[in-house]
């Protein structure tokens, strides 16, 4: 089973490509004619794919000098966020949490996701881990990935011992 990325999760949308998502043909004729999910057996709704991790959205782009990566995460913390920097890829682990205060009765909607998320990006260029820098600004976070120029060079003196 495919795993549903972070904004299906957070919108409830639904990948019509995906396997997993069936016409639901023994519907009543009297139903309006819409798409039906079926969720998978022993799940009740899409909440509670929640145990496992959410996948990330994220915007990754180049500029001639760097790479800049942006993220959606309103609701997080910045301590509840983790960003691990190779040279040619990133990965950025975060937990939304939620303060319950309602019962689950009382809900009418509910479509917003809390919990773990992850998501892995294979950068294009090697970058410069010691001069990346990221930020975060009402709600977006900001990652800039200096990109190596490997075509430059430097001039290296031998000193006398």
């Amino acid at each position: 089973m495919k795993k549903r990325s972070f904004f299906e999760r957070l919108t409830g949308s639904v990948n019509l490509d995906d396997d997993d998502f069936i016409l639901d043909e023994d519907a009543e004729a009297s139903e309006p004619k819409e798409i039906r999910r079926t969720i998978q057996p022993g799940a009740s709704s899409w909440m509670d794919e929640q145990a496992g991790e959410g996948e990330l959205s994220v915007d990754v782009y180049q500029t001639p000098d760097e790479i800049i990566v942006k993220a959606l995460i309103p609701g997080v913390r910045k301590d509840d966020v983790d960003i691990s920097i190779s040279r040619d890829s990133i990965t950025i682990r975060g937990s939304r949490k939620e303060e319950k205060t309602i019962s689950d009765d009382n809900y009418i909607v509910q479509e917003l996701y809390w919990g773990a998320f992850s998501r892995t990006v294979r950068l294009p260029h090697e970058v410069d881990i010691e001069h990346s820098d990221a930020t975060e600004s009402q709600g977006v976070l900001t990652i800039k990935l200096p990109r190596v120029d490997k075509d430059r060079q430097a001039k290296l003196r031998v000193k006398s011992v």
